[in-house]
Order: structure tokens, then C-alpha cells, then sequence
């Protein structure tokens, strides 16, 4: 008889905090949530944040968890990892890295070794506190620095980097800037507020249309009980 092996578990947390501080954390959304919202149209493009990322069927050991990736050619869609032996083989080709207290270079510098073995093209990592932004990109086997991160625009992104003293700022490929959750928030409510200001000046003008549609048939109404043919006039 032959003895059956136990199904390998694929766990789906790693144990690990999502992020150190407020700091990281705002960051890690920034960035996440605004790629989904520039990839929002195109079905085939998957966007997500904190998710395990297990390369290797047979190898539940060999994971990463960046603070963000992307893939494309996967659809969009809830998942609990991303099993890439599962998603057509396709590996995450951009990754963000968000540094924090507890998350320093060394850790960081093994996790190069991991993107650039499984076939990331760019990875990105933010140190919020210095503030400095550090980019690599693919070159055959080898994931190389880029040596100029200011002005850097993403081959596969079509996003902007600009770093200033004491911040970053992201621009979309059409020049708008990553905003935070609050400041998305801010936007939809002025347009939700243009948008009601735009209808009440169009009900505004239908309204005094309707006036003079009616100061017209009250004057037809008065040249006709006066014998007079408003045609004719």
C-alpha cells in the first residue's frame, strides 16, 4: 500500500507585522493603493500589499512578503498568497520595499538576493526617515542600481520619481501625483461637491427656461384673445 503524503501548507502569514510605525505604514498604502488606482482599468494587471509570495511549488520555506507588488498578465482578484506556480508561472516584476526601524539594509540586501533570483524586474526601496529612495533593474541574471533615482521613470510603471529633501513625491504617467487616502478623499469630495454645483446650475437654467416657456404661451394667450395670429406677427 502505498502511504500517502500529507498536503504541503502554504501559510498565508508569515508571522510578520504589516509595518513598524504610522510612518511605513501611510507609505505602504500610498503606494499600493494609487498603482490599483492606475491599473484600475486593466483586468490583467494584479496589485497587492503584504502579500506571501512563494515562487516554488514543494517549498513553503522560500517566500517573501513585499510592501507592494505588481504583476502583470495575472487578472485582478482576492488571494490569500501568490502561488506563482499557480498564476502561470509569472513572477511579481515590480516590488517596493518600505524601510523602518526594525526593517534596516541587511534585511534588505537579502531580499535583493530573493527579487533578483526569482525574476523581479525593478525593485524599489524608501527609507520615509532619511528620506532616500533606491532603485535596481534587471539586467539579464542581475539586478543592477540605478544610478540617478531622481526623475527615474519605472519601465514597466510609466511612474515618476522625485525625491526632495524631506519627502518623496510619485507622479502617474499623466503627471498626477500620488495622493494619500485622505487627500483621495479630500479630491472626491470637491468633485462630488463640483458635480452638485454643476447640477444645480443645470436645474437652475432648465428652471428659467421653463419661465420663459411659460411667459411666452401667456403672451400667445393674450395676443389670441385679442384676435391677434402670434404667426403673423
Amino acid at each position: 500500500m502505498v502511504q500517502q503524503l500529507p498536503t504541503l501548507i502554504y501559510p498565508d502569514s508569515d508571522g510578520q507585522p504589516m509595518a513598524d510605525n504610522t510612518k511605513q505604514f501611510r507609505w505602504i498604502v500610498v503606494i499600493k493603493e494609487n498603482l490599483e488606482l492606475l491599473f484600475a482599468a486593466n483586468p490583467d494587471v494584479f496589485v497587492a500589499g503584504d502579500l506571501l509570495w512563494y515562487p516554488v511549488e514543494g517549498d513553503n520555506k522560500t517566500r517573501q512578503a513585499p510592501d507592494a507588488m505588481v504583476v502583470f498578465g495575472r487578472p485582478k482578484g482576492d488571494r490569500g498568497s501568490y502561488k506563482q506556480w499557480e498564476e502561470d508561472n509569472i513572477p511579481p516584476q515590480v516590488v517596493f520595499e518600505i524601510l523602518s526601524p526594525g526593517n534596516r539594509l541587511k534585511g534588505m540586501a537579502h531580499k535583493l538576493k530573493f527579487y533578483e533570483r526569482y525574476g523581479v524586474e525593478e525593485y524599489y526601496i524608501y527609507d520615509p526617515d532619511n528620506p532616500e529612495i533606491i532603485g535596481w533593474q534587471r539586467s539579464g541574471e542581475y539586478l543592477e542600481i540605478i544610478d540617478e533615482m531622481n526623475g527615474w521613470v519605472s519601465p514597466r510603471l510609466g511612474i515618476s520619481f522625485h525625491p526632495t529633501s524631506d519627502n518623496l513625491e510619485i507622479f502617474s504617467p499623466s503627471g498626477e501625483r500620488f495622493l494619500t487616502y485622505v487627500e483621495l478623499a479630500q479630491l472626491m469630495e470637491q468633485e462630488r461637491q463640483r458635480a452638485e454645483q454643476e447640477r444645480q446650475r443645470a436645474d437652475e437654467a432648465l428652471a428659467q427656461l421653463e419661465q420663459e416657456r411659460q411667459r411666452y404661451q401667456a403672451l400667445e394667450a393674450l395676443l389670441r384673445e385679442r384676435g391677434i395670429a402670434p404667426e403673423q406677427l
